[in-house]
């Protein structure tokens, strides 16, 4: 999915579920989700259409730990702190740090 896809995405989101709720599920402000409908957001939107796509581009990864999984828990799962005493979450954190989708090197 390219970036012009995800800023449609982000156009039908929000016209289906309202700019409140997207910005809601992107962790992000309304003033936010406005100003980037709007062509004004200031700064380069590509962080935030990554968002997008992971969240809402219906798209899915395999990962060598959990399986196949929704790139919105993909992208969950790689934000989590280093956990030693969950052995899930310890190979969890190894493997996203060889994985693609983290920008690492497999």
């Amino acid at each position: 999915m390219t970036y012009p896809d995800a800023m449609k995405l982000l156009i039908d989101k929000s016209a289906e579920l309202g700019q409140a709720e997207v910005a809601r599920r992107l962790g992000l402000s309304g003033a936010a989700i406005s100003q980037i409908l709007s062509g004004k957001y200031n700064a380069a939107p590509d962080a935030i259409l990554s968002r997008v796509i992971e969240v809402f581009g219906g798209l899915s990864v395999e990962c060598p730990v959990l399986g196949q999984i929704p790139m919105a828990r993909c992208a969950e799962k790689r934000k989590l702190p280093f956990a030693a005493t969950n052995p899930q979450r310890v190979a969890l954190f190894r493997a996203c740090q060889k994985c693609p989708q983290n920008g690492g090197k497999p």
